[in-house]
């Protein structure tokens, strides 16, 4: 067993966005963003999706060392992809991403696979006691026990998933935002109108960081 493993899910593809996954943004795939984020600080990157189709699509964007896994759903739920990929990850523990967040912070990433070290999850947790199960890490094998117990329950929710797990270490968002001051690592692309922002975000980023160079 390796150490640490990322799974990226897809979910499914929106009508107004076709496959989120190979639009550009910056010249540069949605989904290879994410994967360029994790690749450095992981052993191994899975990717979930539910048709051969669109695996086809992402094996050209991306990494070959990227593993694909195809669920062959026509409606794929987050549950069922997140057993998907832990069961083909191979890391003791698993960082939990979307593929459509292109600004997770590296460093945040970093945080929650160290933090889940001894735990059954490090999951984030905004005030109002709502938490963050896709950008979250898990002890693989203990979470993938009970997710397929919950499915069996008729039960297709990652949230009570976490609500079952023993030994969760929770993170407030006052922590988060001292690693993520902006919060942009929750920031998902959903419609049209988030693709722009998105744009209008990226292009912000790379201007502080032009300016923090020429400091």
């Amino acid at each position: 067993m390796i150490g640490t493993s990322a799974v990226i899910l897809t979910g499914e593809t929106l009508e107004n966005l076709n496959d989120k996954g190979t639009m550009l943004l910056d010249n540069k795939a949605l989904i290879r963003h994410v994967i360029d984020i994790v690749n450095p600080i992981v052993d191994e990157v899975i990717i979930v999706t539910n048709t051969q189709e669109r695996a086809d699509k992402y094996a050209k964007l991306l990494p070959k060392t990227t593993k694909i896994i195809i669920t062959n759903q026509q409606t794929p739920n987050c549950l069922s992809e997140t057993i998907a990929g832990f069961e083909a990850a191979q890391g003791k523990y698993t960082l939990l991403l979307p593929y459509d967040a292109p600004f997770i912070n590296k460093k945040l990433a970093q945080f929650l696979i160290e933090v889940v070290i001894g735990k059954t999850a490090a999951v984030p947790r905004n005030p109002d006691n709502e938490i963050e199960p896709l950008c979250a890490a898990y002890q693989t094998k203990v979470v993938l026990e009970i997710a397929k117990q919950t499915v069996t329950n008729g039960v297709e929710d990652l949230q009570t998933v976490i609500e079952k797990l023993q030994g969760v270490r929770y993170i407030s968002m006052s922590v988060i935002k001292q690693i993520d001051p902006e919060g942009h690592s929750f920031f998902s692309i959903n419609t049209p109108v988030d693709f722009k922002r998105a744009t209008v975000m990226l292009q912000g980023k790379q201007k502080r960081q032009q300016d923090k160079r020429q400091k």
